[in-house]
C-alpha cells in the first residue's frame, strides 16, 4: 500500500510534471497555481501547499526540466569516448531536440532568457546558472576534444561554444517559430562545417 509520505511525492511529481509542460508550450510566465490545480483535478490549496508560490513552482519546473535534459542529452554522451566522440554525441542530441516535435522538449533556458532578459529575481538567477553551467559543459568538452588532439590547439574555445549556442537557437527558432520543415538535415550540415573548421589536421576525418 502507498504510504501518505509517497502518495505525496507523486502528487509533486505531478504538479511538475503538468508545469513543466504548460511552460515548454507558454513559457515560465504562463504557469499560475490556479491553471495547474485545474488541469490535475486538485484545490489551489493543495497545489500551494506541495509547491509554495508561483515563484517556487517556476523554479521547481527549471530544476526539473535541468534534470531530464541532463538525462537526455549529457548523460548518454558520456558513454562514449572524451574528446570529439563525445563533444558530437552532446551536439547531436540537442539539435534533435530542438527540432523534434514533441513541445514538450522545448528549451526553457532558450525561451526563458527572452522572458527575462530584462527582469531580476530568483527566477531569472536560476535560468541564469542553468545556462551557464551548460557553457561550461561544453566549453570543457571541446577543451578536452583540444587535449585529446582531436580538436585544433589554436582553437577559440570562447568563440565555438558561442556558436555551438547561436547553432542552437537559431535553429528552434526556424524550426519551431518560422515552422521550417528539414531544419534538422540544416542543423546538423552547419554543424560538420564547424568540426570541419575546427578539427586537428592529424585527426582523422
Amino acid at each position: 500500500m502507498e504510504t501518505r509520505s509517497e502518495r505525496a511525492e507523486t502528487t509533486l511529481a505531478a504538479i511538475v510534471d503538468t508545469a513543466l509542460a504548460m511552460a515548454a508550450d507558454g513559457g515560465l510566465d504562463s504557469l499560475s497555481i490556479g491553471e495547474v490545480a485545474k488541469r490535475l483535478g486538485l484545490s489551489k490549496s493543495g497545489v500551494f501547499s506541495r509547491v509554495g508560490s508561483r515563484e517556487q513552482l517556476q523554479l521547481a519546473v527549471i530544476l526539473e526540466y535541468d534534470r531530464r535534459f541532463q538525462q537526455a542529452v549529457f548523460l548518454p554522451a558520456m558513454r562514449e569516448p572524451r574528446g570529439l566522440p563525445r563533444l558530437d554525441a552532446i551536439m547531436r542530441r540537442w539539435l534533435a531536440r530542438a527540432t523534434g516535435t514533441d513541445r514538450a522538449l522545448s528549451c526553457i533556458y532558450t525561451a526563458g532568457a527572452f522572458e527575462y532578459d530584462d527582469r531580476e529575481g530568483a527566477v531569472r538567477d536560476q535560468l541564469l546558472d542553468g545556462v551557464m553551467r551548460l557553457r561550461a559543459a561544453l566549453r570543457r568538452s571541446v577543451l578536452q576534444g583540444i587535449e585529446a588532439g582531436h580538436l585544433r590547439a589554436d582553437l577559440d574555445v570562447e568563440q565555438f561554444v558561442f556558436e555551438m549556442d547561436a547553432l542552437y537557437a537559431g535553429l528552434m527558432r526556424d524550426a519551431r517559430f518560422l515552422r521550417e520543415t528539414g531544419m534538422h538535415e540544416r542543423g546538423v550540415k552547419a554543424w560538420e562545417r564547424m568540426l570541419a573548421s575546427a578539427r586537428s589536421p592529424t585527426c582523422p576525418a
